[in-house]
C-alpha cells in the first residue's frame, strides 16, 4: 500500500501543529519566549519531520515515532534555551502529553463534525479544527494554573540561629488531612532542603513520629517537629499561628517547585 504525500501540506501542518504545542508546553513550565523564537522552533522541527518523511527506512509511522524526541528536544532547545539532555528529555515529554491532549480533543470534534462537512473542508478543516483545540486547551491550562497561584502562600518562620524570618511559598493541600495521633493538630509537609534552613528551629525534645499512608505505601512513618510559631500571610492578612507541626519530607516537593512547603488547610481557619 503507497500513500501520496504533499510535502508543502505537511509542512504547514507540522509548523502549526509545533506552535500550539510549543505554545501550550511553555505555558506549563511556566517559561518564556518571543514569537520569533517559537517560530524558528516550530519550523525547524517541521522542517525536521519532512526530512524524516523522505528517509526510505521503515515505515512511515515508524520513522516519525523515532523522530518524535529528538524534533521536540531540538525545537524545545531552540525555542526555551532549554539545555541537559535529562531537562530537553523531560520538555520532550511535556510536549509530547501537550500533543496527546491537543490531538484528542481535535479526534473529538471532527467526529462530531464528519456528519456535518460529510468529507468536505480539505486541509482547512484540520487546520481550524487544531486552532479551536488549542484554544480550548489554553483556557483550561490558564484556569489550572491560576487556581493554583490562589492555593499559593507566603509563610514566615523566624529562626533563632539566623537572627533572622525565613520566608517561602506554601501550597495549601485541600486533601492534606495529616494530623498528630495524640493531640490531633494538623500537620504540614516541608522539604528536607527548608528544615536544613530551619535546623536551630528543630529541637529534639519537641520531636514527633506520624504514621501515614500514601499511594504507592500502606504505612509509614514521618519525622515531624513543633515550631514556637509561624506566620501566614493570606489576601493581605497576617495569621500567626503558634505551636505547629511540620513534618519532613521531599515527597510532592521537587528541587523546582515554585512551593518549598505543603500546608495543612487546617492552619487557615479560624
Amino acid at each position: 500500500m503507497y500513500y501520496k504525500l504533499y510535502i508543502d501540506s505537511v509542512f504547514i501542518l507540522q509548523l502549526l501543529t509545533n506552535l500550539y504545542l510549543l505554545s501550550l508546553a511553555g505555558q506549563i513550565m511556566r517559561r518564556t519566549a518571543t514569537r520569533r523564537r517559537i517560530w524558528l522552533g516550530a519550523a525547524v522541527g517541521a522542517g525536521m519531520n519532512c526530512l524524516s518523511l523522505a528517509v526510505p527506512v521503515f515505515a512511515v509511522g515508524a520513522r516519525l515515532l523515532l523522530g518524535a524526541v529528538p524534533v521536540s528536544m531540538c525545537m524545545m532547545c531552540l525555542t526555551y534555551k532549554i539545555h541537559g539532555v535529562r531537562n530537553l528529555f523531560k520538555a520532550s515529554l511535556i510536549m509530547a502529553a501537550a500533543g496527546f491532549f491537543l490531538g484528542g480533543v481535535m479526534i473529538w470534534i471532527l467526529n462530531r463534525l464528519r456528519f456535518v462537512m460529510k468529507g468536505r473542508g480539505g486541509m482547512l478543516l484540520p487546520l481550524a479544527v487544531g486552532a479551536l483545540s488549542y484554544l480550548i486547551l489554553k483556557a483550561l491550562l490558564w484556569g489550572f494554573m491560576r487556581k493554583r497561584e490562589e492555593n499559593l502562600r507566603t509563610v514566615c518562620f523566624y529562626v533563632p540561629a539566623l537572627g533572622q524570618e525565613v520566608r517561602i511559598k506554601a501550597l495549601v493541600d485541600t486533601g492534606n488531612s495529616l494530623t498528630d495521633p495524640i493531640s490531633g493538630a494538623p500537620v504540614s509537609v516541608i522539604s528536607r532542603k527548608t528544615a536544613a534552613c530551619l535546623k536551630s528551629c528543630l529541637l529534639q525534645e519537641k520531636f514527633h513520629a506520624i504514621p501515614y499512608r500514601s499511594v504507592g505505601k500502606r504505612r509509614g512513618i514521618l519525622y515531624a517537629y513543633e515550631l514556637p510559631e509561624m506566620a501566614i500571610e493570606e489576601a493581605g492578612y497576617l495569621l500567626k499561628r503558634e505551636h505547629v507541626i511540620v513534618a519532613v519530607c521531599d515527597a510532592g516537593i521537587s528541587e523546582r517547585s515554585e512551593y518549598q512547603m505543603i500546608l495543612h488547610p487546617g492552619l487557615l481557619e479560624n
